[in-house]
């Protein structure tokens, strides 16, 4: 993560998110884009981003624009979460909020599981969806998606990863997200795969960046 001692605008990338296990996994999948990496922190910028859109790719593009905005450079922001079909696609866009603001990590997973308690192994299918956006200034804010499916586990399984890794039981690894590396959850994972569009698109950039200014 650059500080304010590497700071050039033309090549600074925001990384716009507060969710520490986010940030870590977002800064990871970005490395080798050409980019310094700067954080909410780095650009000095306290304002909070109340996510009101409807659907992933709405809250995405308005963290990435409004972010952006603040900053005055390219902004990479996502908004992601977990569906569970017996629930309707429930948590949805709401996951991170799933129960009310004061709940943590733990407290959200207890309650997606007394909510599917009474189901039967059959109807514990889900997906973590994932949308980034990317805006740049001055241009249309652009985005790219990925999805992972899954079941629901009847408890938490593994301490790695964050949010509802522990519960998502990801059949072709015979684990749970939060049983794998970090390494082996990039591979597959939602994030890792809308991420991984993104860098394609950034690393086309930068090369047009350095024809343009060679």
């Amino acid at each position: 993560m650059c500080g304010s001692k590497c700071r050039n605008l033309n090549h600074e990338l925001l990384v716009a998110t507060r969710n520490r296990g986010k940030l870590d996994e977002l800064v990871n999948l970005l490395q080798g884009t050409r980019y310094d990496l700067v954080s909410l922190e780095n650009v000095n910028i306290q304002d909070e981003v109340e996510e009101t859109g409807d659907t992933f790719e709405e809250n995405a593009i308005l963290k990435a624009e409004e972010y952006g905005q603040m900053a005055g450079i390219v902004t990479i922001a996502d908004d992601s979460g977990i569906e569970v079909d017996a629930l309707d696609g429930a948590p949805g866009v709401l996951s991170a909020r799933y129960g009310g603001e004061e709940l943590d990590d733990q407290d959200r997973n207890a309650l997606l599981l007394k909510n599917l308690a009474n189901l039967p192994d059959s109807k514990l299918t889900a997906r973590f969806r994932c949308v980034v956006a990317l805006s740049r200034p001055n241009q249309e804010t652009v985005t790219f998606s990925g999805s992972v499916e899954g079941f629901i586990t009847r408890k938490p399984r593994g301490t790695n990863g964050f949010g509802y890794d522990p519960l998502f039981y990801f059949p072709p690894k015979r684990k749970t997200l939060a049983q794998v590396s970090a390494e082996e959850k990039h591979s597959v994972s939602h994030r890792g795969k809308a991420v991984r569009k993104a860098v394609h698109y950034l690393r086309g950039m930068v090369q047009d960046f350095g024809e343009i200014s060679s």
